[in-house]
């Protein structure tokens, strides 16, 4: 079996050798890489990795109409490596496929869902938990609790990318799931969720949530390290947001994401493979240097930005901010339910609108 990971990525050299390790321990085969003007060596990484056989790199220089992710999907789309693959899915360098079943390995996951064409892998929220300092210290060892299960509120906690068969039922990729289906091969796609549950067919065309309230990480999780320690995530919001043009990362994205509530050691299952293979990676000199590169360039471009008013004040607040409180049920429950009737009242306002043009 063929399982292609594509992803898209700017100035994350620090993590590129991690995030690799571990999903080549998971059972990804291939891996099609796009940069997107990287000023910390990313390119010059990709290729010295893309020489060793261990992905495939492709440069994609702006400006983007739509933003370089969009931009880097539509070449995907036409990419041989898309077109050899059993099964796809795409993810960012800060999400990390932890599966519970079997030997934790793609293979497993398949098995224990099959028949299903699509997984949903829903989100698991890690928060940052105090961390300041960026450390060249694996993030999956560094950030160990997560949202707690079943979380109704921020919306976010339910998102999903997707794991899905490449059998022709969906002509376009997306960034969290596969896109322009072929209407009579909808008919014999499956999706389930992350514990193996049918999802309504209504998933076979639109939604990027599995059900609110649900326990969708029996059999897989998607780790989501969003955050990352303080001083990280200030360089975050410098590089901006992959799948649009412009868009700031602020408070609102931190306070969404910082759950502390529950430890989750879950992915410790890959701590061996995943040491191994990037013991093999960092053996290469070149490799080695370039990822001691990117760690300085991360460290000293902290501290050219906290020469900028707006970075500093905004790392003030990250130290002024505690972890996120989980709402209550009853305070879920009613930002929900305001939810869905602000979605009510604009399908009526659009109806309106519709029968009066």
């Amino acid at each position: 079996m063929r399982a292609l990971a594509i992803t898209s990525v700017k100035n994350e050299a620090a993590f590129l050798l991690e995030w690799l390790a571990h999903h080549r321990a998971v059972g990804f085969t291939d891996f099609l890489v796009f940069s997107n003007d990287c000023s910390d060596g990313t390119a010059r990484m990709l290729d010295r990795l893309e020489q060793l056989g261990w992905l495939t790199h492709q440069p994609n220089p702006g400006p983007w109409e739509q933003g370089p992710q969009w931009s880097a999907l539509k070449q995907a789309d036409r990419h041989p490596l898309k077109t050899a693959a059993d099964w796809i899915a795409v993810l960012d360098v800060d999400e990390f496929v932890t599966i519970k079943t079997g030997n934790g390995t793609l293979g497993a996951l398949i098995s224990a869902c099959t028949p299903a064409t699509a997984i949903a892998l829903t989100w698991r929220l890690f928060g940052n938990c105090g961390k300041v300092a960026f450390e060249d210290i694996p993030v999956t060892r560094q950030f160990t609790r997560a949202a707690p299960v079943g979380m109704l509120w921020p919306w976010r906690a339910a998102m999903f990318k997707t794991l899905f068969a490449n059998d022709g039922t969906y002509g376009k990729l997306g960034v969290h799931r596969p896109r322009a289906p072929d209407t009579a091969r909808l008919k014999s796609a499956l999706w389930v969720d992350g514990s193996g549950r049918k999802l309504p067919v209504l998933y076979q065309r639109q939604k990027l949530f599995t059900p609110l309230g649900s326990d969708p990480y029996e059999l897989v999780q998607l780790n989501h390290y969003a955050l990352g320690a303080m001083e990280s995530y200030i360089v975050k919001c410098d590089r901006g947001r992959a799948n649009r043009a412009a868009g700031a990362f602020d408070m609102s994205y931190w306070v969404e994401r910082n759950f502390c509530t529950t430890p989750d050691s879950s992915i410790a299952r890959y701590d061996g493979a995943a040491v191994a293979l990037r013991t093999q990676l960092t053996a290469d000199p070149e490799l080695a240097a370039l990822h001691s590169a990117a760690v300085a360039w991360r460290k000293d471009r902290f501290d050219q930005l906290m020469l900028e008013e707006e970075y500093r004040a905004l790392f003030g607040r990250l130290l002024l901010t505690p972890p996120s409180r989980p709402l209550s049920p009853m305070a879920a429950q009613r930002i929900v339910r305001l939810g869905l009737r602000a979605n009510e009242a604009n399908r009526e306002t659009k109806v309106a609108k519709d029968g009066y043009s």
